[in-house]
């Protein structure tokens, strides 16, 4: 009788351990696919808080050539014009704000910092980031870039 007392005692252990190394595994796998989703929207998910990039809108050029005076005598007769966002819209842009910024950027430069398509492509991209702090108010982008239409030293 008593090898019949220790295999009930055997048995009813066994569903035990076994019914705790089921909780185990259950629990593993919840925490591991629940990881594994929180990676993926973490992660790999495109969000939908991503600014997106402006689209072009209209153009709009200053009508005269700006004559600017460089330092040692020299001159520079620049004209430009906007390039508009397609969030402006057709809306009547004062150009006036632009025009004194490029007069402010280029007037009393050393010739030979625009003599050199690097040096005019940095001075272009610091009068660019000078004209979008002005025009792009109220979390509105209405000014995207801008084009050189006539860039002349002397």
């Amino acid at each position: 009788m008593a090898k019949d007392e220790k295999e009930k005692d055997a048995a009813a252990e066994a569903p035990k351990k076994s019914k705790k190394m089921l909780i185990i595994i259950i629990a593993a796998v919840v925490l591991l696919g629940g990881g594994g989703a929180a990676a993926y929207f973490l992660f790999f998910k495109k969000s939908d808080d991503t600014p997106k990039a402006p689209v072009k809108g209209a153009v709009v050029s200053l009508e005269n050539a700006l004559t600017i005076n460089l330092a040692d005598g020299h001159y520079l007769k620049l004209g430009f014009a906007l390039q508009m966002t397609e969030e402006a819209g057709e809306t009547e842009v004062d150009t006036a704000e632009a025009i004194d910024l490029a007069i402010d950027q280029y007037t009393g430069m050393a010739i030979g910092e625009l003599e050199t398509e690097k040096g005019r492509e940095t001075v272009k991209g610091e009068l660019l980031e000078k004209i979008e702090k002005a025009y792009n108010v109220d979390d509105k982008d209405l000014v995207m870039g801008i084009y050189f239409t006539s860039f002349v030293t002397q």
